[in-house]
Formats: structure tokens, sequence, C-alpha cells
């Protein structure tokens, strides 16, 4: 397959072990395999950026794909051990350990990861819900809004032999950092709609504290449920 890197930088030889840790999956190579997300996340407002291009052979890699037989709290789980929550409320704080105790899956041991990429929208959403202001419905549908994309990354060392170097397209600023704005901006805007939809009414609508007092699992035929509307 033909994935794209967005970067201020050519790297024409990514390094395993580099770049900065608190990331959404961890330690990897944050790939897309849409070009045109690559050119909005690779340039800065101040400057032109690259979307690096490559080939890569997920033949004998093992993948771990969010978006099949999983649902969008694995997907906050692994978020909430990677990425950094500002959490005042306390019942942000106990929902943080709720989650990472019952829906946090073995994920540190495959070669790729795909699914969302948390850009400041998609965080915003993450944290409304553990300030129990949406319910896990409306977070569940607030993630495909705007078409942020779904991310590929590279986390392990042999997931890097497989990946070939191709060439580089430049992001003007000019052009992909107004387009990056944009579909941030329409991201928010839908969510705003969405907050105000009904989706079975209160009494059908799973939040946070739900989760915690009716002590719900992954496996929980409610969430499953909840999850289908």
């Amino acid at each position: 397959m033909t994935i794209y890197h967005g970067s201020l930088h050519k790297i024409e030889h990514p390094q395993f072990g580099a770049g900065n840790p608190k990331t959404d999956y961890g330690p990897g190579f944050y790939c897309t395999q849409n070009i045109e997300l690559a050119k909005e996340w690779g340039c800065s407002e101040e400057q032109n950026g690259f979307a690096n291009e490559y080939t890569l052979n997920p033949d004998g890699l093992s993948v771990l794909d969010l978006n099949q037989n999983y649902t969008i709290l694995n997907w906050l789980a692994i978020l909430l051990e990677n990425r950094t929550f500002d959490l005042r409320r306390d019942i942000a704080i106990e929902g943080k350990k709720y989650i990472l105790q019952n829906f946090l899956p073995e994920y540190k041991s495959y070669d790729i990861i795909k699914g969302y990429r948390a850009d400041d929208s998609y965080f915003s959403f993450a944290t409304a819900f553990l300030e129990n202001t949406i319910s896990v419905q409306k977070l569940n549908r607030a993630m495909k809004l705007g078409r942020l994309g779904e991310q590929i990354v590279l986390k392990s060392e042999k997931s890097f032999t497989h990946i070939q170097f191709v060439q580089c397209h430049t992001s003007e600023k000019e052009t992909w950092f107004p387009k990056k704005s944009e579909r941030d901006s329409k991201a928010r805007r839908d969510f705003f709609a969405l907050r105000s939809e009904d989706f079975g009414g209160l009494h059908e609508e799973i939040y946070l504290l739900d989760l915690i007092r009716q002590e719900v699992a992954a496996d929980d035929a409610r969430l499953q449920r909840a999850l289908s509307l």
C-alpha cells in the first residue's frame, strides 16, 4: 500500500524510536493513506512542509485495526495512556481510571496500529465525554465528523523494514494550512449540532457516570446496543 507522512521535513529514512512519545498510540511513525491529509498535517501556519510518500508491504506484520471489533472506548483508553489530558473534575479523574482498567486493549506488541487521529477537535470530543457532558453514543458519532481520517502507525522495529521511500510532495502553507483549519472547524460545528440530537432520549444514552455506576465492561450488551444507534 501507499502511505504518506506529513512533516516539516523530508524524511527518506524513518528511524525507529524517533519522535514524540506523547502521541496517540505512543512512539511510532504516524502515516495516512490520504495524501491530502498528509499535506494538511505536514505544514504549519508559518512554514511549508512535505507529504513524504512510502510504499508499505504489510506481509508478515501484525496489524491492530481499532475500527474492526473494537469500540470507541478502546480507542479512548489507548489515548488516555499516551496523551496528556488536563483532567480537573473528579468524574473525569475517576473515569480515566475506569476506562483504563476496563477498556485498554493489548496494543503494544503489534507491528502496526490503524485508528483515528486525535486532532484538536477529536481531543476536545474525548474530553467532553470524560467530563460527563456527552454520551458514549455522541462520542462515537463525533469521531466521524470532519473527515479527519484514519492513521496508520508503524510501531515495531520490524515494521520499519517494510517501508520504502518513494518521493516528497510539497505542502504549501497558503493552501494546506487553511484546509486543515477548515476541516477542524467543520468538525467542531457539526459537533455542536450533534450535541442537540436525540439518540433515543436521555434514558437510552450512556454517559461516563453510567459506565462506572453500572460497571459496564467492553463486552456488555448495553454498550454494544448503544454504539449501534
